[in-house]
């Protein structure tokens, strides 16, 4: 079964999130806490969304998918970024991250979003497997760029300030 996610879930949502983090061998960058995202996930202005996957079996979450809106200027239309996408490993096989998958792409068609987008590590060959099963297109040609910590705060230092101050608008 797949559903929204509710406020009760954060410390379930936080829990496999350290999961991805570590399984990606990166589990000391897994840093939100639960109020961290009872804020982002269902505070005034929501960053991001959740659908949760129950195994019919145990009656647990077996996975969940964290998602947000994208804009395409090529395209002109909004789309969706999947920033997360997990399945705890007793409950793989079962159909979890497929139906995750397809909730989402239900998603994107009834509000019109044309892409559906998301990264994975180029050395979890399973995951690749399963998204090429599906018909998603690898995009070899396009590289992550990321800044963080004092790189990100030496070019802010730099900026001439914008317009309005800079704020994110909700």
């Amino acid at each position: 079964m797949i559903r929204e996610a509710t406020v009760h879930d954060v410390p379930e949502i936080r829990a496999m999130i350290r999961e991805l983090a570590a399984y990606e061998k990166a589990a000391e960058q897994a840093r939100a806490t639960d109020e961290q995202l009872r804020a982002a996930l269902f505070g005034e202005h929501p960053a991001a969304s959740v659908l949760i996957a129950e195994d019919d079996d145990t009656g647990g979450i077996a996975g969940f998918a964290l998602w947000f809106p994208r804009f395409s200027t090529w395209t002109g239309t909004r789309g969706m970024h999947l920033e997360d996408l997990y399945v705890r490993p007793g409950t793989r096989g079962a159909g979890h991250g497929k139906a995750l998958l397809a909730a989402l792409a239900a998603i994107c068609r009834e509000n019109g979003f044309e892409r559906f987008e998301w990264v994975v590590l180029d050395w979890n060959e399973p995951a690749i497997a399963f998204y090429e099963s599906l018909g998603a297109e690898l995009l070899e040609e396009w590289t992550v760029c990321r800044l963080t910590g004092a790189p990100l705060e030496e070019l802010a230092a730099r900026a001439v300030p914008p317009v309005g101050g800079g704020a994110v608008r909700q």
